[in-house]
């Protein structure tokens, strides 16, 4: 597989978007490749990888993880990043993905990253520039949600809600949750 070809699907991955060609370019280089046969697992729920893996071709299936019902498989696209964090951080993954046909992947080690955020301290500081923007946005969007919850009204507990029950004649117990 050619350098090029491998560092094309890098350019559509979020985090990576804005780095220099060079950059891209030694983020390929120091990558691991891998080819998944059908079968094998790339990520396991629970587990502590220490590499974020990125689909270059082939198709992989999410088995198990949050939002996923049980017994269901999501699909997952070529050029996703799978377990991302694990390339910087160890941290524990939160699904399971699978590999339905060959796939061929980018296996970007924890290791690797850092030796090379260690030779290049720009790398560092797009990845801290990225990653906060990321917990900006989501921070802004619980506020918005905090918003709305206060525009609803505060939440019914027990004792208010057995109050309003036995003023409306129901002389029995209510609820409330909010979810």
């Amino acid at each position: 597989m050619a350098i090029d070809a491998l560092v094309l699907p890098l350019l559509n991955v979020p985090l990576f978007q804005g780095l220099k060609p060079l950059q891209l370019t030694e983020i390929a280089r120091r990558a691991d490749r891998i080819v998944y046969k059908p079968g094998d697992v790339i990520v396991t729920a629970h587990g502590e990888p220490d590499a974020a893996v990125l689909v270059v071709s082939g198709e992989a299936v999410r088995t198990e993880g949050p939002g996923l019902e049980r017994g269901a498989n999501e699909a997952i696209p070529t050029g996703a990043l799978i377990s991302e964090m694990t390339m910087l951080i160890e941290t524990e993954c939160t699904s399971t993905v699978v590999a339905r046909t060959p796939v061929r992947a980018l296996r970007i080690t924890r290791s690797e990253m850092i030796a090379h955020m260690t030779d290049d301290p720009s790398l560092a500081d797009h990845f801290i520039e990225k990653i906060s923007g990321r917990l900006s946005s989501f921070v802004e969007g619980l506020r918005e949600i905090d918003k709305s919850l206060v525009t609803i009204g505060p939440p019914v507990n027990g004792a208010e809600a057995k109050t309003t029950a036995s003023a409306a004649g129901g002389g029995g117990t209510a609820t409330a949750t909010v979810h």
